[in-house]
């Protein structure tokens, strides 16, 4: 009697608590379910890949239609695996089977709600403003205009009221795309927070093998190195526009014009070197003038680029990449041309998507989108969940580290556009050219993700997103918009990666990546000379070693990665600095007497 009243007693409990009922799992049952996880979402990937590159290079409602159906339902799977992960936390699994698990919640950009119907519409919207950027077409002086035709404005001209009126005529397409993106936000938020995060910026912080707040508090360090360079570079870039413009354009202290400085967004400068070129170190040649003397078409370009990669002991292209590839702009449709490179099959069919055209910008795009390419390739035997880079910042530098010697004149001549290397006279021109793009760039690869974080984390509202991201241009940049913004403006839906929810840490940590992977080359290849000359066109050696590191994918932490190539295993602007220091030290001399900082 006594021993069927304890049976009925436990049972009522293991009634009442079912958690009880059911044992932990075991190690083996958490490798199984990440082997199945891997198998099907792997499988999936290549109906989500071809219906995303359709719709990318054939833009309609249907094939708009295709992609947000195909991405709907790899969410939904994605949430689910990312879901039944946690239910493995606390096993004692391998570490391969632990990593395994946390890449599994950390698989979309921007998980669903876990509830019927939400991530078919989170898909719908991902595709909506996606296609609303890149069919984005204004008018001007009767002409219509697109992107493409608006950064040749941008770039070329120095009417300070035609870079107004086409800044503005741009950054008008991004108006209506506010209310989807707040609608955006919010789904993605409830999908983050049902996977035990506390929005999708901490989970977007959480890639990088340590804690969202470390994280963070990293990329404040990081910045903090390179913002005394930047804040020279800013003070004598706009003493340059003041002489230009004069008062009335650019003062000579507090901020910068946006849309004076050569780009859409005030990214990069290079463009207007004629404006702030040094007087006294003229450069004696310019990559455009090279490129199209040398007769260079669009596909020339991206042959120079995988001759680049060969040359470091790389495969060649495979025939599929020559046929499948997007590398001009079609005619006949409407395509995304923001260059992107595209790994379809997770094995050999990899490809880039350019509207290339025959200059300076875009042959260093080359190398850099080949570099996506050469690393999916490299890790193409890692199981699928490790066929990534060690971390986002990494799949960016790779191309970037390749950029660095590319644009060095010691390549040029290797490759025959230049006859002869010119002089240390004009180091200083070539450093300020680089320091236009890269020095430029860092504070704008900073603060887009931290618009973006603080939107995702609700402290900012749609009400103030225009508002806040030209708080974040200013306090980063130095760069005010060229009038007052309309009540209604998106500015921040006017750069793609915002429409197209690509994270954009990676390419502020890509920055600094490149130089650290630049400077330890150029020491395993023995060279003496200034980093800014070292070329690493044809050490095979040396790639052999780079390639090993691409092999690893996402199968280690970045750390140990980034010690495989570099020796070293924290980032470190130093090298940076390194790279530029001879500038700096030049900067620093033409800004005397300069009231710098805004």
């Amino acid at each position: 009697m006594k021993l069927r009243l304890l049976a009925a007693a436990s049972a009522a409990l293991l009634a009442a608590s079912p958690a009880l009922a059911q044992s932990k799992p075991t190690p083996a049952e958490a490798k199984a379910f990440v082997d199945k996880a891997e198998a099907e979402l792997a499988a999936f990937n290549l109906y989500v890949a071809k219906a995303a590159w359709v719709r990318a290079t054939y833009i309609t409602e249907d094939t708009q239609w295709l992609e947000a159906k195909a991405s709907g339902e790899q969410n939904e799977l994605a949430t689910r695996f990312a879901k039944q992960a946690a239910k493995y936390d606390g096993v004692a699994v391998d570490p391969v089977t632990a990593r395994k698990l946390k890449l599994l919640k950390l698989y979309l950009v921007l998980p669903a709600p876990d509830r019927p119907g939400a991530a078919q519409e989170l898909a719908t919207l991902g595709s909506r403003l996606d296609s609303t950027y890149s069919t984005g077409k204004f008018q001007y002086k009767g002409k219509t205009l697109t992107l493409n035709d608006a950064e040749d404005v941008l770039a070329s001209s120095r009417d300070p009221a035609e870079l107004k009126a086409v800044w503005e005529g741009w950054h008008s397409i991004a108006t209506p795309m506010r209310s989807d993106y707040a609608e955006l936000v919010k789904l993605a938020n409830e999908g983050s927070r049902g996977l035990g995060y506390k929005d999708t910026g901490a989970l977007w912080r959480s890639g990088y093998d340590m804690e969202p707040d470390a994280f963070a508090a990293e990329t404040d360090r990081l910045w903090k190195q390179v913002e005394p360079f930047y804040k020279n570079l800013h003070c004598y870039v706009r003493a340059r526009l003041n002489d230009k413009y004069g008062d009335a354009v650019q003062k000579r202290t507090g901020p910068i014009r946006a849309d004076l400085l050569g780009n859409m967004w005030a990214q990069q400068w290079g463009n207007i070197y004629d404006v702030v070129a040094p007087k006294s170190a003229p450069s004696s040649y310019k990559l455009d003038d090279l490129l199209v003397s040398h007769g260079y078409d669009p596909v020339k370009m991206v042959k120079t680029g995988e001759n680049f990669y060969s040359s470091l002991g790389f495969s060649p292209l495979p025939q599929t990449f020559w046929e499948r590839s997007q590398i001009t702009r079609p005619r006949d449709r409407e395509v995304v041309c923001h260059a992107s490179a595209w790994d379809i099959n997770d094995r050999d069919d990899i490809r880039i998507k350019m509207c290339t055209k025959v200059d300076a910008d875009d042959f260093y795009t080359v190398h850099h989108e080949l570099g996506h390419n050469y690393y999916q390739r490299a890790y193409a035997d890692q199981p699928f969940l490790f066929k990534n880079g060690a971390n986002d910042g990494f799949h960016e530098a790779i191309g970037d580290f390749a950029g660095l010697s590319a644009l060095t004149p010691t390549y040029l001549k290797q490759i025959g556009l230049l006859d002869t290397v010119p002089g240390e006279q004009e180091d200083i021109p070539f450093l300020l050219k680089m320091a236009l793009d890269k020095i430029a760039f860092m504070p704008f690869g900073l603060l887009v993700d931290r618009w973006r974080w603080e939107v995702f984390s609700g402290e900012v509202d749609p009400a103030h997103y225009n508002a806040a991201w030209w708080e974040l241009r200013m306090k980063y940049q130095g760069l005010t918009p060229p009038a007052e913004r309309p009540a209604d403006a998106f500015d921040p839906g006017a750069k793609y990666h915002v429409p197209g929810n690509t994270p954009y840490t990676r390419y502020f940590l890509a920055h600094i990546y490149q130089f650290q992977f630049h400077r330890a080359a150029c020491r395993q290849i023995g060279w003496k000379g200034p980093l800014h000359r070292c070329s690493i066109y044809g050490e095979k050696e040396m790639g052999k070693k780079f390639e090993a590191m691409l092999a690893m994918g996402a199968s280690k932490p970045w750390p140990e990665e980034l010690a495989a190539f570099t020796g070293e295993t924290r980032t470190d602007a130093q090298a940076v600095a390194d790279y530029f220091q001879p500038l700096n030290v030049w900067l620093t001399k033409q800004n005397k007497g300069e009231h710098c900082g805004w």
